[in-house]
């Protein structure tokens, strides 16, 4: 059982006297989806700011949410269970996975939370006032050097991630987000769920990566299938989803709250930069792998330092079968 760690302030009222950081986590998990809500929240990612308004709905045991552009051009995603349907005419063409909003609205920040107190040391570190609410906050400190560390600010009545920040190990904030206006309530009539913009409409079915075990075998099908594997990876991150990728084959990583993805494709004629670039939290690092007379574009994308994901990349080892299929192509 985890040991309470209570917050060292003047007050050692309420959530400090019998709530433990392990509490706050449990409960945050659940109220990501089964709490009802509405609002406008800003997301900062390196020089990028963006804002949404939301409508968040648990009703009749099914997630229904509407998240509309702010700023940046027109838009808005509206999602009824496992269902997505995005409609940007501003945009164009564009993927759908790509505006799904990441942070504390991706799949990794509703997982079940217990097990990162392996890799992260959880301690509450003080309450504040966010958007009229009163909140608690916990520090989730990276216990290597392969993970950043997590502020978060749950609201204390439901647990609701509110804001939080991504920082590197010597304090800097990477990542950012927040709620500037919020009202939690049950009454929220089914117009806010209905989409209001016109425009091309894309859907999508999310899938639901199951159990741990079901998600260990999965990887080991793909990776049979795909003919690449990796020699390394931090400790901790499992197998969590299969994204898309082109031509190429991905699989994606998560140790229940960063996620990273590993892509392999064949090259092709184009020259592609290589080495690492950050947007944020989020590192991009690509290199090119040769197998025989065959190179290979390896791409590794996620919530992961720099020097993590160089490591995984390098780690990537191509299967004679690979090759063989490229120089079909």
């Amino acid at each position: 059982m985890a040991v309470p760690v209570y917050a060292q302030t003047g007050d050692a009222g309420g959530y400090a006297r019998d709530k433990s950081a392990a509490y706050w986590l449990e409960k945050m998990g659940p109220a990501l989806n089964m709490t009802s809500y509405r609002g406008v929240y800003v997301y900062a990612r390196g020089a990028s700011v963006h804002s949404m308004q939301v409508a968040h709905r648990y009703h009749d045991g099914i997630v229904e949410e509407r998240l509309v552009l702010q700023d940046g051009g027109s838009g808005e995603i509206v999602r009824r269970g496992m269902s997505v349907v995005c409609v940007l005419p501003d945009r164009g063409k564009v993927k759908l996975d790509q505006i799904i909003p990441s942070g504390p609205f991706a799949e990794a920040f509703a997982s079940q939370l217990v097990p990162v107190n392996r890799w992260y040391k959880a301690e509450l570190t003080g309450e504040d006032r966010i958007a009229g609410y009163d909140v608690v906050t916990v520090a989730l400190t990276a216990k290597d050097q392969h993970r950043y560390t997590h502020l978060l600010w749950l609201e204390k009545s439901t647990g609701l991630l509110i804001k939080s920040h991504v920082r590197s190990a010597g304090g800097e904030v990477l990542e950012h987000f927040q709620f500037t206006t919020l009202e939690i309530t049950d009454d929220i009539p089914d117009s806010e769920f209905e989409i209001r913009t016109e425009g091309r409409e894309l859907s999508r079915t999310l899938s639901d990566s199951g159990s741990h075990s079901d998600s260990q075998s999965e990887f080991s099908n793909i990776a049979h299938r795909q003919n690449w594997h990796l020699s390394w990876r931090p400790e901790g991150f499992e197998p969590a989803a299969t994204p898309t990728s082109g031509r190429g084959q991905a699989i994606a990583f998560s140790d229940g709250l960063a996620a990273f993805s590993v892509f392999v494709e064949p090259a092709g004629k184009m020259s592609m930069p290589t080495g690492a670039s950050r947007i944020g939290a989020t590192t991009i690092y690509m290199r090119q792998l040769h197998k025989g007379n065959h190179a290979f574009l390896v791409t590794v994308i996620g919530e992961i330092p720099p020097v993590t994901a160089r490591k995984v990349a390098e780690s990537v080892r191509v299967d004679e079968a690979l090759a063989t299929d490229a120089g079909k192509s």
